[in-house]
């Protein structure tokens, strides 16, 4: 049983008082495991650090654990693919819906592994430098948009351009995806910028005019040097004996490999296509209510696979509201659940979400910090707003498509702004229910997640629960 010393207001302080009982501690379930950390020994995870993830090992342990028999699972947040290839090696029929497009190549780069030649990009690997230093007339191009511009070097940059146009003639399909990936895994390392939370922090070297604080990230690898490293790693790691190493737990399984079906686009318009009672399973984390912004923090990758300004502006808008720029979506919604026929659910979620007192009280309480102007951002409150109210409409679409006795697990965290937290585990697991989920178990890990070190100084060092929250459809 949960023990909390933190005093609610009432709607919340009720919904808490009900669900209780439902939180347990998890020490089997630590911040390594819901994160990407515990992917490291894996293909391509080894290769490209995607941290907007979970494990394989959180996904495996809870298709195994709840599940007689593989059948068909679906993460609607897919990100890098965590759940569909974990799932697959496991003998599960995968689906993924995936919005980033960072995410969806990533995802593509692992399904061309079993495909690969390996013998024949050693060979082009070894001659692959003097194929590119001879190219004087190239036509690719990286088009930068205004928060990627001057990122990298003058010499990486026309490099980066050439190794474009190389790849580009490379008729063998699958060998072109992993060189593309190569140098994709690389960005970050060969420019003036480094990730950041939601932003690109830029060294001091850059041609840009920095305000405060200089910043000096260190060694910038050249691209050479860079892309180098990393297809000998990549190449290394596909050798014979490293993958029967790297593959060895799943093999125990004996499991048949059925092909992962990658959908791209935003699960608010793809769930709706999925029949009823169609998945045993859902494993997802979608992303958090923290004002994190994926198309700047993967800014450098989304250019690189050639996305413009325009392109990248519609990506932030139709991700779910998790950033204070995200407008509106209440009248697309409306609008499509129109065009597909379904008016009556739109108005059932409408209902759902306007109903929960916790969350009306949430929404009252963060307008009010809005007049007292005690937020950092006065668009926070429409955000938290939105947030929850995509998510609602998710949440009834996962339910209708789970088959009945199925489950969902989603890892998700808590927030706090203005020093008031809100129970994102408790609303949602309340809208779960009203759409005919049981609450099995929410499972909070053992640490939580703390301040900003802004809002310590003003409210002190409490942490916010970080939980999986583990669903049955009844």
């Amino acid at each position: 049983m949960i023990k909390t010393a933190e005093i609610f207001p009432s709607e919340r302080k009720k919904l808490f008082d009900r669900l209780e009982n439902k939180l347990e501690t998890a020490y089997n379930l630590n911040r390594k495991v819901v994160s990407f950390q515990a992917n490291k020994d894996e293909p391509v995870y080894r290769w490209f650090k995607y941290k907007e993830g979970f494990s394989s090992a959180l996904v495996k342990y809870f298709l195994t654990k709840y599940a007689p028999k593989p059948g068909k699972v679906l993460d609607p947040f897919a990100g890098a693919g965590t759940t569909l290839f974990a799932g697959q090696e496991l003998g599960w029929q995968s689906y993924g819906v995936e919005l980033l497009p960072v995410g969806t190549f990533v995802m593509q780069t692992r399904q061309v592994l079993d495909k690969l030649d390996v013998e024949k990009l050693t060979i082009i690997e070894k001659g692959l430098w003097s194929e590119i230093t001879k190219l004087k007339d190239f036509k690719n191009h990286i088009n930068h948009i205004s928060i990627t511009k001057d990122a990298f070097p003058d010499e990486t940059e026309e490099y980066l351009n050439k190794y474009l146009s190389y790849c580009s003639k490379i008729k063998d399909k699958h060998i072109e995806t992993i060189l593309r990936f190569a140098a994709f895994t690389v960005l970050e390392e060969i420019s003036y910028t480094r990730k950041d939370g939601q932003y690109l922090r830029w060294d001091y070297r850059s041609k840009r005019v920095l305000p405060g604080k200089s910043f000096n990230k260190g060694r910038i690898s050249t691209f050479k040097e860079a892309l180098k490293s990393k297809l000998n790693k990549i190449i290394h790691d596909l050798s014979p004996t490293q993958i029967s190493s790297l593959f060895e737990q799943f093999e125990k399984t004996n499991s048949e490999k059925k092909p992962v079906k990658i959908i791209e686009g935003s699960c608010l318009e793809e769930l709706p296509k999925f029949e009823n009672d169609f998945f045993d399973f859902i494993i997802t984390s979608p992303p958090y209510c923290n004002r994190y912004d994926y198309t700047r923090t993967y800014a450098l990758e989304l250019v690189y696979l050639g996305y413009n300004n325009e392109q990248v502006r519609d990506l932030r808008q139709s991700m779910l509201s998790c950033t204070v720029e995200n407008k509106e979506k209440i009248e697309f919604l409306s609008k499509f659940y129109t065009s597909i026929g379904k008016s009556e659910v739109f108005e059932e979620v409408l209902h759902v979400y306007n109903r929960s007192n916790a969350m009306m009280e949430v929404n009252a309480i963060l307008d009010e910090l809005n007049k007292l102007e005690k937020l950092n951002n006065s668009n926070i409150a429409r955000m938290v707003k939105n947030y929850f109210l995509e998510l609602c409409f998710v949440t009834y679409e996962m339910a209708r498509i789970t088959k009945s006795g199925g489950y969902c697990v989603m890892v998700n965290d808590n927030v706090r702004y203005g020093g008031e937290e809100i129970p994102v585990d408790l609303i949602l697991s309340e809208f779960a229910e009203n759409f005919g989920f049981e609450i099995n178990k929410i499972f909070v890990l053992p640490k939580g997640k703390g301040n900003s070190s802004q809002q310590m100084g003003n409210y002190g060092r409490t942490e916010v629960r970080k939980c999986v929250y583990l669903w049955q459809k009844k």
